[in-house]
């Protein structure tokens, strides 16, 4: 394999993060992809899968954010019939951004 200054950089720079000398964590990807292990994306699907995992993260804010709205109209004079709908369409839409992202992590994750 031969790499440009640039991607030898990157390979190094990932090596290094594992631990590992350049050439056996290049290996080890290579190995991976031949076995299907693991599918390479391209710089853009990363960025993509980066901005769910961060998306996640604050759709689990949100949802205890939710959950305190609700539950603070349930006590008292109670949620609108309109927002209460609104709270649980919210926190489905929650649970099936979490669940997608979840599985797209699973997918991605090398298998060994």
């Amino acid at each position: 394999m031969s790499f440009s200054d640039s991607e030898l950089a990157v390979v190094r720079t990932a090596a290094e993060r594992e631990g590992m000398a350049s050439a056996a964590w290049a290996g080890r990807q290579v190995m991976a992809v031949a076995q299907h292990v693991l599918a390479p994306v391209s710089r853009d699907a990363g960025d993509v899968l980066r901005e769910l995992v961060q998306a996640r993260v604050h759709l689990r804010e949100t949802v205890a954010e939710l959950r305190a709205v609700a539950a603070a109209g349930s006590s008292g004079a109670g949620l609108p019939e309109s927002a209460a709908t609104v709270v649980a369409q919210a926190l489905d839409a929650v649970a099936r951004v979490d669940a997608a992202t979840a599985q797209v992590m699973r997918e991605r994750r090398p298998r060994s």
